[in-house]
């Protein structure tokens, strides 16, 4: 089965459930004029004060592509992006453990939104142990041909992927928060993050 998915920033846990179930061949969409407020340059963590959008600042030069988007770097938001998951996370039981490999993501030297999300998507592979193979498109498609993600997995309402709750860092002050950045995922779940992306309910 193939299917169509959009590239994110530091991914949903819904995204990874799409990503990695079995008989999913993944085409990546880098050819769609870019959509604003969506998890493309966007990404969703639990902070001290309830969830927290960690949002790429983008270079307007006139491009719609996906493909040509470029990222700005005025506001030094890679630095400003790891020192907020780093406050976010510290206390959680295995960010030390995975501090390092977090650390390169934010270290990669590029302008380019989509090699910085794929480069992104390496580095959460290794740690999720996974080598899951993926293709980007060549062309853009208003009806494609495979099962299509590129507008159901949304930033502004929650999925009904069925998600069983973990334990957050914050959730005694402010409850669950549900289908977060694959960070909150591993911070919180260690190892045990694979096994429980494969038993989320698709829908």
């Amino acid at each position: 089965m193939q299917v169509l998915l959009p590239i994110f920033y530091l991914p949903p846990i819904s995204w990874f459930a799409v990503f990695l179930k079995d008989d999913a061949e993944i085409i990546f969409e880098q050819y769609e004029n870019f959509p604003k407020q969506t998890y493309r340059n966007r990404a969703n963590i639990y902070g001290a004060n309830g969830k927290l959008s960690l949002i790429i600042p983008m270079n307007h030069n006139g491009t719609r592509l996906l493909k040509e988007i470029q990222t700005s770097n005025r506001e030094k938001w890679q630095h400003i992006h790891w020192k907020s998951i780093k406050t976010a996370y510290q206390t959680s039981p295995y960010f030390e453990y995975y501090e390092d490999q977090l650390e390169g993501i934010f270290t990669f030297k590029t302008t380019s939104l989509i090699d910085f999300s794929l480069n992104a998507l390496k580095i959460i592979q290794k740690l999720l142990k996974t080598e899951k193979a993926y293709s980007l498109n060549n062309e853009f498609f208003k009806e494609p041909t495979q099962l299509n993600y590129r507008d159901q997995l949304s930033a502004k309402t929650v999925t009904d992927f069925g998600m069983e709750e973990y334990y957050q860092s914050f959730s005694d002050k402010y409850g669950y928060l549900k289908d977060l950045s694959i960070i909150d995922l591993l911070c919180n779940k260690g190892p045990e993050a694979l096994t429980y992306i494969k038993n989320i309910k698709i829908k």
